[in-house]
């Protein structure tokens, strides 16, 4: 059974044939659906097993980094996406897309209904675009999409990817309730500590994902669905084992195998 993925598109969505890719890879059958169309026809979610958010520059990133796509969520799709997450159907917002999930009350997720923006996703601290490869480690055991990764490594290309709580209670409850998914670590997998060049943007304790309370909902700045193939590594030739899939492929299977197992 394939399991039927909706890749969300809008006006400077550009890493979406790379998503497909690695869901198809996983074993999912992709669409592209471009946002007007679910606005259309908010019952077309009702056909998918699995939503993404691809990486990209939704809208320019006018006024921030994915802030007009989830204004558009949020004040036009907030029950259609509600209707999906209780059916327990995963969800992922990789790097634009986690930006734009945060910018909604979809991440990291918050009690009480319509609880707004937790958290933000800001400027580097280096102040500039970083594009670079950097070693994470798994933190939480509630993430289905992280579930079972050692210590990887995978590329990151972005302006606006330091994660900052909206309080010192957000950022407690986050590590209390198993939400610190991901963090920016040193090569031999312990947490970056802050220090560049392990934690590439200033994040707060290392956040590089997070995930909502059911641990369905996953947002990352890293890029999984650029290493699936072992040679897409910048030291694939001295790595060998070129038989194998690159660590991000574990991200889209452990979601397709959560969902053809009901």
């Amino acid at each position: 059974m394939n399991v039927k993925t909706l890749i969300l598109r809008t006006a400077g969505t550009n890493c979406d044939q790379e998503t497909a890719h690695a869901f198809e890879l996983a074993g999912a059958k992709c669409d592209f659906v471009h946002i007007n169309r679910i606005l259309e026809n908010k019952s077309l979610l009702e056909g998918y097993g699995i939503a993404a958010l691809p990486g990209g520059f939704s809208y320019g990133d006018d006024i921030a980094a994915g802030k007009i796509l989830a204004n558009q969520i949020m004040n036009h799709l907030r029950d259609a996406i509600g209707k999906f997450l209780a059916a327990g159907k995963p969800v992922i917002g990789i790097c634009n897309g986690f930006q734009v999930l945060v910018k909604t009350e979809l991440l990291p997720g918050a009690s009480g209904k319509n609880a707004g923006q937790t958290c933000t996703l800001t400027n580097n601290d280096c102040g500039r675009f970083i594009d670079r490869w950097v070693h994470l480690a798994v933190k939480s055991s509630k993430c289905i999409w992280t579930n079972g990764l050692e210590p990887f490594e995978l590329p990151i290309a972005h302006g606006e990817g330091k994660f900052v709580p909206g309080s010192d209670a957000i950022r407690k409850q986050l590590w209390d309730n198993q939400q610190v998914a991901l963090v920016y670590a040193r090569p031999d997998g312990k947490d970056a500590g802050g220090e560049d060049p392990w934690n590439p943007n200033g994040s707060v304790d290392d956040i590089a994902g997070v995930c909502d309370g059911s641990g369905l909902v996953f947002g990352l700045m890293p890029h999984p669905e650029r290493f699936v193939d072992a040679t897409q590594h910048y030291a694939w030739t001295r790595r060998g084992k070129l038989d194998q899939a690159g660590a991000g492929l574990s991200v889209f299977r452990n979601a397709v195998e959560f969902v053809k197992n009901g």
